[in-house]
């Protein structure tokens, strides 16, 4: 009898730690993959080889990238249950279902913080006040008064600017003496906002009541599909002029890239027309295979034009005229 009380003692202790656990969504560390184009770009564009990269420098940052990111889930599921209640799926998340502490909550934020921070530190200077910015940048989105995740706009730039943070990390992960150029700042701010501005599509045609919708997210109450799918457009836009802009600056071979990144772009807005839309959910994109062979082909062509010269390209980029003899 006692051995079955113990075992039932276990057995609730565990699924009351899984669910603080759910809450920091381990499964979307995934996510801090987004680093990589930063350490791709800082060893293509500067002197650092990948040679002088250090194991133990990548670890310590993808780790401190991952627990900083757990933080900020931790909080931003804690403070948008009242609102989760009205999603048809985000309704399931145990701290709408279950009844959990306030203070174990907080104590698990501060945990993944400061882990977050410690591992980031063990990096370099800029890479920990990049790792306090994103912390930051998850209470502003989330934390009255603030709360930029319902200003319209304002909700996407601010959560996609996160995206931006990880590049810095990845190229701060391989060279603390540098930043990287705007050009490839924006373009990859913006590449975020136009993900998350598909997500937004995507979500509110799901939910399919605007009513519902704005009881769930406050900002829908402003949006309507046409202005989220303009916005997306917009923010691809802009992303694709400064990414080109920064192939064309460092290396003018990047311009057989650029059709490349287009499609892709065009897939993932097609791809969130469809119902209940693979895009509501980013880190479950891996399993889009038509998406990930569109991505395999971009990083190919990427490696292809880094390493194969063509300077018959180099005359687009001279301000000479180019003469021709009829």
């Amino acid at each position: 009898m006692l051995f079955f009380s113990y075992s039932a003692f276990f057995v609730c202790e565990e699924n009351a730690m899984n669910k603080y656990l759910k809450i920091a969504r381990l499964d979307h560390w995934i996510k801090q993959l987004f680093i990589l184009p930063g350490m791709v770009i800082a060893v293509l564009i500067t002197d650092v080889s990948y040679k002088e990269i250090g194991l133990a420098g990548f670890v310590l940052g993808f780790l401190g990238t991952c627990f900083i990111a757990s933080a900020n889930y931790v909080i931003n599921e804690w403070l948008d249950a009242p609102y989760d209640k009205y999603h048809p799926t985000k309704k399931n998340r145990p701290v709408v279902t279950e009844n959990m502490s306030f203070k174990l909550v907080m104590v698990e934020y501060f945990l993944f913080a400061i882990i977050g921070l410690v591992f980031s530190w063990l990096v370099n200077k800029l890479f920990f006040i990049t790792a306090l910015v994103l912390l930051i940048m998850g209470l502003l989105y989330n934390v009255k008064p603030f709360r930029t995740k319902d200003i319209p706009y304002v909700d996407v730039l601010s959560e996609s600017i996160n995206n931006m943070l990880r590049l810095m990390m990845g190229w701060f992960i391989v060279t603390g003496d540098s930043v990287p150029p705007s050009s490839v700042l924006i373009g990859y701010w913006m590449a975020g906002a136009f993900l998350m501005a598909t997500k937004r599509f995507a979500e509110y045609r799901m939910i399919g009541d605007k009513q519902l919708a704005g009881l769930y997210r406050r900002s829908f109450v402003i949006y309507t599909e046409k202005k989220l799918l303009a916005s997306a457009l917009f923010y691809a836009l802009i992303s694709t002029f400064c990414i080109g802009v920064f192939m064309i600056k460092y290396r003018i071979e990047y311009i057989f890239v650029t059709p490349v990144m287009f499609l892709i772009y065009a897939y993932y807005l097609a791809m969130s027309l469809d119902d209940d839309s693979a895009v509501q959910k980013p880190e479950k994109l891996y399993k889009e295979k038509r998406l990930m062979w569109l991505v395999l082909l971009f990083i190919l062509a990427v490696l292809f034009c880094s390493f194969v010269d063509m300077p018959f390209l180099h005359k687009l980029t001279s301000e000479a005229l180019i003469h021709v003899e009829v």
